[in-house]
């Protein structure tokens, strides 16, 4: 009876351990990812963007804090922040704390729905087998958005939300197009629509959850480079597998990373945070990332690039 005991124990201690890990370890582990992305034209020199997102900050968030403000370190040409940066009413000004040493340089945001809707139990099983689309049935924001979005326009950074832009990045003339969070329905692609000035030296679109029909509304529409968050990079992952879910409608091939949609360049991140009710990941280290944009390879007689595209 002692032995046949000793199995489930140390199953339950497995699992223990399991959770314990991914709300305490991992959930803390921090890391930068980095990827070039060849879009600039021949001769031009590399910039660099840093992308957070998915903070779902609470103002007792010590570490997290800290660790965006460590990022200015990397000296990024300009900074997007893709959405979901709220969990809680107060933390506004722990997020402005944050990124204050980034604000001195060109800045981008988008909101996601929770920087509108407060954050509620909800039990994360129900991810595999449908999205949270709709999920809030919350009809009044109850999180402090419109305050978050001023302190971000007041220190110069560019509200992004169903609107375009044209900023000086670096060397480069930047065109932008933005759009509001799909997965509560307030992206309006139609008042943003039309062909990216070819005369800009980058088309970069900008939305919080990556949705197939934008992103291939932004590719028609000639953006080069297409940056999201949302998905969580699955949040709880299998190793050697990968995602088991996206949360939206994109593939888990691309939950996360750098990876192609159509005729553009497309970057997902796993994002910095969780909900404050599901706080933990596996297999899925919280991030931030350094895109360094770089010149386009050269085209040989026959029409094909010189080298493969990594």
């Amino acid at each position: 009876m002692r032995k046949a005991a000793a199995v489930p124990l140390s199953v339950l201690g497995l699992g223990v351990a399991g959770v314990g890990y991914a709300a305490v370890l991992e959930r803390n582990w921090f890391r930068l990812r980095r990827f070039d992305v060849p879009v600039l034209a021949p001769g031009q020199r590399p910039v660099r963007i840093l992308q957070i997102s998915d903070l779902h900050l609470t103002p007792r968030r010590h570490r997290l804090i800290k660790w965006v403000r460590s990022l200015a370190a990397l000296d990024p040409d300009l900074v997007v922040n893709t959405g979901d940066t709220l969990a809680h009413p107060d933390a506004v000004e722990s997020y402005m704390y944050a990124v204050e040493p980034l604000l001195d340089r060109p800045g981008l945001f988008v909101y996601g729905s929770n920087d509108l809707y407060a954050p509620r139990p909800k039990n994360p099983a129900r991810y595999l087998w449908r999205t949270s689309k709709g999920d809030s049935r919350q009809h009044v924001p109850n999180l402090p958005w419109e305050e978050l979005g001023a302190a971000m326009r007041e220190a110069g950074w560019l509200d992004m939300n169903n609107a375009t832009a044209r900023l000086k990045v670096a060397d480069l003339d930047v065109h932008v197009g933005g759009i509001h969070d799909s997965h509560i329905d307030r992206d309006r692609y139609d008042e943003i629509a039309g062909q990216a000035p070819a005369d800009a030296d980058l088309r970069l679109g900008v939305m919080h959850s990556p949705e197939p029909r934008n992103m291939s509304r932004f590719a028609e529409d000639g953006y080069q480079l297409l940056l999201a968050g949302h998905t969580h990079g699955g949040q709880l992952c299998i190793p050697f597998y990968g995602a088991l879910v996206t949360n939206c409608g994109i593939d888990r091939a691309r939950v996360k990373g750098l990876s192609r949609h159509e005729s553009a360049w497309l970057h997902v991140s796993a994002g910095l945070g969780t909900s404050p009710y599901a706080p933990a990941r596996f297999a899925c280290p919280p991030e931030a990332t350094l895109l360094t944009l770089v010149p386009r390879r050269p085209v040989v007689p026959d029409g094909t690039s010189s080298r493969k595209v990594r």
